[in-house]
């Protein structure tokens, strides 16, 4: 199974959504007939106000939920519960597949920042050797080595999304799932972010960033879609061009309107502000 997997990837999109949708129990919709493929090395943002869908899409491409209806294809392959029962194909696609949760807390369970990171790597075939430089690497990439003792649940906010993604990172997926992953994060915690994702994607990875923070796809992405607050795909395309269609995102609550004074001015005027950590916008002279 695992060569199978190797073999139909090569050639086949990373994922393959067909019709999907998914249903909370007690019947409440979370995804709506999504029809979407996603090609290895695609940086793709995912946008969407909350509660639209975006982490549930994203926990769909990461096995940890399954379509209520429709077809989820993975690496070529139909992805659903009965093919991760098989062993083989369950390791490889974990191997391949990386999950970063929104809250960190929810990631984070090792008593050390070491064992943490550590953690994944011990799960495969392994020598202590390749795990310990692997740790290391991604020790040294995500600049945390100083952390390497502490315990995770001590630490800052940015310092534990840096922990997380070190723990994805010491297994070196190819597909990157990124859960709101500048949530909460300062202005150069936030920059940093975004080196990191870009250069990921400069490594030939394949990054899929669940997001309502538009500069942050703006930077990151060379693909957005966007879902609408009735969990519905209703735009799929360049960054230049779904960013700039402002009706639509204002449709999908991604940007708001605020009246403003100005003064000289005898009347006020309505100005699109984009919920975002790095919001701002320009007024006309008056």
């Amino acid at each position: 199974m695992q060569r199978d997997l190797e073999t139909a990837s090569a050639t086949s999109p990373v994922f393959e959504f067909c019709d999907v949708s998914f249903a909370y129990e007690g019947n409440q919709p979370a995804l709506e007939l999504v029809n979407l493929t996603l090609q290895a090395g695609e940086s793709l943002a995912i946008l969407g106000a909350n509660g639209s869908g975006k982490s549930t899409m994203l926990k769909l491409m990461d096995g940890l939920y399954f379509p209520t209806s429709g077809k989820l294809r993975a690496f070529g392959k139909p992805l659903t519960e009965q093919a991760l029962a098989e062993e083989s194909f369950n390791f490889d696609f974990r191997r391949r597949v990386g999950l970063l949760f929104q809250d960190a807390d929810v990631q984070l369970f090792s008593p050390t920042v070491f064992d943490e990171v550590a953690f994944a790597p011990l799960q495969t075939e392994w020598t202590g050797e390749e795990v310990i430089r692997r740790v290391e690497s991604a020790l040294r990439t995500l600049r945390i080595e100083k952390l390497r003792d502490r315990a995770p649940h001590r630490l800052s906010g940015g310092e534990k999304r840096r922990v997380a993604l070190a723990s994805i990172l010491s297994l070196d997926p190819s597909v990157w799932l990124l859960d709101e992953p500048s949530a909460g994060l300062d202005p150069r915690s936030q920059s940093w972010l975004e080196d990191f994702i870009i250069d990921q994607v400069r490594a030939g990875k394949t990054m899929v960033t669940a997001t309502h923070d538009l500069s942050l796809a703006e930077v990151v992405a060379n693909r957005v879609c966007v879902f609408n607050e009735t969990h519905r795909l209703v735009a799929d395309g360049p960054p230049a061009e779904i960013l700039s269609n402002q009706n639509l995102l204002a449709e999908c609550n991604l940007i708001h309107e605020h009246r403003h004074p100005h003064t000289g001015v005898a009347s006020e005027h309505r100005h699109p502000h984009v919920h975002s950590p790095s919001h701002e916008h320009n007024h006309p002279a008056g």
